[in-house]
């Protein structure tokens, strides 16, 4: 499916050196995606070379910009096809992963793939805010992450809730990010974070991409996070 040799030299060209077995596990990985993706809507990236970049290095990306201590507790929030915590996890295997996803479908892909690569991970069917709220989850991460498109307010309140005292929401964005994230420094604050950085990466391909690393400095308010209507309503300002 992928070109292991050109993933594995774009890899390199990052400083991540990928084994043969992880190289094996990330073409499964895209075959079983390709696959599924015939039966439901998991992705747009379809052509290996595609896959390999936009997909698999993106992800790995979060390596380069995230310090995650050993056997470290990550949560992906609106984990799609799993993107992108589980090419990491396939790279760390003493990460603790957990998937969460808002459609069932999409879990039931995600069991299917983290079966297959022998990958043990928690896959959760649930809406973001619910997650946020439930106590087995709330503020017991090293790290929560997310791909996704919502604003960085809108994402922050998803998301920070997820994140223990000292831990780090990782959002990977775009690449011209300043007036978004300017607009969410208020809402940031309010739910317990800092703005730490923001790594800003060119893919081989020429796309681009911003990660937006948030430091957890307190805990945040129970108030958070909303109901998805009022998050999308009346974002926090």
């Amino acid at each position: 499916m992928i070109r292991k040799d050109y993933m594995k030299a774009i890899s390199m060209a990052e400083g991540m050196e990928l084994t043969d077995l992880q190289l094996e596990k990330l073409d499964r990985y895209a075959e079983l995606l390709v696959e599924w993706n015939e039966k439901i809507n998991l992705t747009a990236i379809t052509e290996p070379d595609e896959i390999a970049v936009k997909h698999f290095l993106d992800s790995l990306l979060l390596l380069k910009s995230v310090e995650v201590p050993e056997g470290g507790k990550i949560i992906d929030v609106g984990t799609g096809a799993g993107f992108p915590s589980l090419p990491c996890a396939l790279v760390r295997p003493d990460l603790r992963l957990t998937l969460l996803d808002s459609l069932n479908k999409r879990i039931l892909f995600l069991e299917e793939v983290t079966r297959e690569l022998d990958r043990e991970a928690v896959c959760i069917h649930a809406r973001a805010e619910e997650g946020g709220r439930n106590p087995a989850l709330r503020e017991k991460f090293d790290l929560a992450t997310a791909r996704a498109v919502a604003s960085m307010r809108e994402l922050s309140e998803y998301c920070l809730p997820f994140v223990k005292v000292g831990g780090i929401f990782a959002a990977l964005k775009g690449y011209e990010i300043e007036e978004e994230l300017n607009e969410a420094k208020a809402a940031i604050r309010l739910l317990g974070g800092e703005i730490q950085e923001v790594q800003k990466e060119i893919l081989p391909d020429g796309s681009r991409r911003g990660i937006v690393l948030i430091r957890k400095i307190s805990q945040t308010s129970t108030k958070y996070p909303r109901p998805s209507a009022k998050i999308k309503k009346n974002p926090l300002s």
